[in-house]
């Protein structure tokens, strides 16, 4: 098992920065690959980024793109999303999410932050 518990999240106005941290606990982190999830108020959850176990390559969602930054470091068992440039539209909770290495469903999930950017 994996237990993954988000931090970070919170209130801030558009344009400005948060940073994400995912902490896990469990078997060894570096098997797994990790992503990060955001589902808004009467919307259905939505991918926001990747990063495979060895931390290449990583992924984005196209409304993110060069502003949102995944990264790990696995001597800490802690994924990150660096938050540039935020928007309103980014309000949503964020979810962390692990699949093992050798499949690409996300089987394990923290149970959310809150992140709520002002206009």
């Amino acid at each position: 098992q994996v237990q993954l518990v988000e931090s970070g999240g919170g209130l801030v106005q558009a344009g400005g920065s948060l940073r994400l941290s995912c902490g896990t606990s469990g078997r060894s982190f570096s098997r797994y690959g990790m992503g990060w999830f955001r589902q808004a108020p009467g919307k259905e959850r939505e991918f926001v980024a990747s990063i495979s176990w060895t931390g290449f390559p990583t992924s984005y969602a196209d409304s993110v793109k060069g502003r949102f930054t995944i990264s790990r470091d696995n001597t800490k068992n802690t994924v990150y999303l660096q938050m540039n440039n935020l928007k309103p539209e980014d309000t949503a909770v964020y979810y962390c999410a692990a699949h093992d290495r050798s499949s690409t469903q996300y089987d394990y999930w923290g149970q959310g932050t809150q992140v709520t950017v002002s206009s």
